[in-house]
């Protein structure tokens, strides 16, 4: 198993809940693909993931690649997410890809997509997100 950035930090709980999992990255190229569970509680009542469980999802596969690029040195805080829902998502794996778009000293632009097992791709986001060092996480 290869170590990463990630293995430096807990996983926060929302993480978890999300079942999000480091499936495969590139640092340099500043991209990260996530794996998430999506569990039949995040179900609404049509019986499709909830999208305010989507957003979620895409906003953390965006983070990621930050970390990564940066080597643990910056983390994100959202300033602003903009969320296209094109496909109904059920019950089951997803996968988020996140990128970089473009990274300064203060501010980063991603993107991201969430896709089912299939392949569908169900949601897609970008984002601007402040860059805040990770030395600054509470402890």
């Amino acid at each position: 198993m290869t170590t990463t950035v990630f293995d430096r930090f807990d996983k926060p709980a929302c993480a978890k809940l999300l079942g999000w999992t480091l499936l495969e990255h590139d640092a340099e190229a500043g991209w990260a693909r996530i794996g998430f569970d999506g569990r039949p509680e995040f179900l609404n009542p049509a019986g499709f993931v909830q999208g305010g469980i989507l957003a979620a999802m895409l906003d953390d596969s965006m983070g990621p690649p930050v970390l990564l690029k940066s080597d643990g040195a910056l983390y994100t805080v959202t300033v602003n997410m903009s969320v296209s829902f094109l496909a109904p998502a059920k019950a089951g794996r997803l996968i988020g890809e996140g990128r970089i778009v473009q990274m300064g000293k203060t501010i980063a632009f991603l993107e991201a997509k969430l896709t089912d097992s299939a392949g569908t791709l169900v949601a897609q986001a970008s984002s601007s997100a402040r860059l805040v060092p990770t030395a600054r996480l509470a402890a």
